[in-house]
């Protein structure tokens, strides 16, 4: 198949591109004319709808007006993605493609980069090397912000984005979830110096026919007659240090459930700024009792019996133990609530997700799974359970668990060549890696972040349809979760539309000002 010749519109940028044999898609060819139009874009499109294109067009675009360009991934594993896909998508020779990440000794990253006229690589390194005087963006055109949501504080991202605005460098970020709130994606315009933003979404007239159908199952769980009882026997404590608070003045809601976690968190800073009496250590007590005991509350209902008993003897384990935890793992429903746990771990009971995780694997027995799931301690479980009921799984997670980028990297090897069936992931599975052919996704947990909801989703449906199965535990923040994540979803794209709007405006106020003499 040739090239098809609707590319050839963008003049000599298009004989820099290498699409022979790639499919003319017109949102994608849209979205390169629109930057070149517009300027400094924010580019929002679904998960595997091909980015990589859009950012080689405006690599493509920045070539031909003999120019350098820029491309950032937020990951090592993601920059060699982008690498090998960027060298194929340009007519460019080879040596003139580099790839940099932190593994690239300093002394070799200087040579390459002075010789190079495209570079991908990881913002961290370019931030670094930008620091120490080794590479200069002088001669660059554009500079492509892959998963630019992250691109907030003080992340490497907003560095090299306020170098490029101080050169006048086109500036193009992409991701398939900016987030839902206006100050996020207000910030996150101001960080890369935005003038437009480009949206696409599964149901546009350029997109449908380009997205597979996912099949989304959201499925209730009962909790179990044991779980109920921990639970019951839990609250008593988490209700005393709730009413401690509340007559302290500090905090005025009676149901625990209902706390968001945004709210509690900004509680404890405000005890800690208060000064330093008697009143501050009531506060502080009550404050870490609630804090320790929600925490578990949530791991036993929303995550299981295991991941509960997990976190109780961490605390039992801490050699310094301040006098509100020692007096906490003194009380007797929390010795009792430890033991109940420890009887139902030796009996075989677990929370009925994990069940119905089972369930749901009989049911595509020999096809690829993605289970995200938030804690090690769930995830160790689930891995477990899953292999002595012969599905063969392993865990996905990061450095944290002193786990390298190489043995990430294995892991997915291996799970693309069919080694084992389900991949067990903590979000380091989110984005910033390339995990094709999944067929079925599994959410253990409903989670609030619309940003993570959508980067897990986009994780099946790439090539073929694909299942998602969202696990929630009835009666519990599983439910709150699931319904704020889709109400963030939908504010998402006012949030755009509305700020897209106003770009459109200010782009006209300044136009029209440039000829007026003041």
């Amino acid at each position: 198949m040739a090239i098809d010749e609707r590319w050839r519109v963008l003049g000599e940028a298009s004989t820099l591109l290498n699409l022979e044999g790639i499919e003319f898609r017109e949102y994608q060819f849209n979205i390169i004319k629109s930057v070149i139009e517009h300027g400094n874009t924010l580019v929002v499109l679904p998960t595997g709808l091909g980015k990589t294109i859009i950012g080689a067009g405006i690599i493509a675009h920045a070539l031909s007006e003999g120019r350098k360009a820029l491309f950032l991934a937020p990951t090592k594993p993601l920059a060699e993605q982008h690498y090998h896909s960027v060298s194929k998508l340009l007519s460019l020779e080879q040596e003139k493609i580099i790839l940099l990440t932190g593994s690239i000794a300093k002394a070799s990253r200087k040579a390459a980069e002075s010789g190079s006229r495209v570079i991908i690589a990881t913002p961290q390194t370019v931030a670094n090397d930008l620091r120490d005087g080794m590479l200069s963006l002088d001669d660059f055109g554009a500079v492509i912000f892959d998963e630019c949501h992250r691109a907030v504080g003080k992340y490497a991202y907003t560095y090299i984005a306020n170098e490029c605005m101080v050169r006048d460098i086109l500036i193009v970020g992409l991701t398939a979830s900016p987030g839902g709130k206006k100050e996020r994606v207000n910030a996150l315009v101001k960080a890369l110096g935005i003038e437009h933003i480009e949206v696409r979404i599964s149901t546009d007239r350029d997109v449908v026919k380009y997205v597979m159908p996912k099949n989304i199952h959201v499925i209730g769980v009962d909790l179990s007659p044991r779980i109920k009882q921990i639970a019951n026997i839990i609250r008593p404590e988490i209700n005393e240090a709730l009413n401690g608070l509340h007559k302290l003045g500090l905090f005025h809601f009676n149901n625990f459930d209902n706390i968001p976690k945004g709210r509690l968190i900004e509680l404890g800073n405000q005890i800690g700024r208060m000064p330093t009496n008697s009143y501050k250590y009531a506060a502080m007590f009550s404050y870490s009792k609630l804090l320790n005991l929600t925490h578990a509350y949530d791991l036993l209902v929303i995550e299981g019996i295991y991941p509960f008993s997990r976190y109780i003897e961490s605390l039992y384990e801490k050699e310094k133990k301040s006098r509100t935890l020692e007096s906490l793992l003194k009380s007797g429903n929390i010795i009792t609530a430890r033991n109940l746990a420890t009887t139902a771990l030796k009996g075989g009971e677990e929370h009925p997700k994990v069940m119905m995780v089972l369930d749901i694997m009989r049911k595509f027995k020999g096809q690829k799974v993605m289970l995200f799931a938030q804690y090690r301690s769930t995830i160790k479980m689930l891995v477990e359970y899953l292999n002595n009921n012969d599905f063969p799984a392993r865990p996905f997670v990061g450095k944290k668990e002193g786990i390298t980028q190489e043995q990430q990297k294995q892991t997915i090897e291996d799970f693309k060549a069919g080694k084992f069936s389900v991949l067990v992931a903590s979000s380091i599975g989110e984005e910033g890696i390339d995990i094709p052919g999944v067929d079925i996704v599994m959410f253990y947990e409903a989670i609030p972040n619309e940003i993570r909801n959508i980067q897990r989703r986009g994780r099946t449906g790439r090539f073929a349809s694909g299942d998602i199965y969202m696990l929630v535990a009835n009666g519990t923040k599983d439910q709150v979760y699931l319904h704020v994540s889709r109400m963030r979803e939908l504010k998402m794209l006012e949030v755009l539309d509305n700020i897209d709007r106003r770009l459109a405006t200010e782009r006209s106020v300044g136009a029209g000002n440039q000829g007026t003499l003041i």
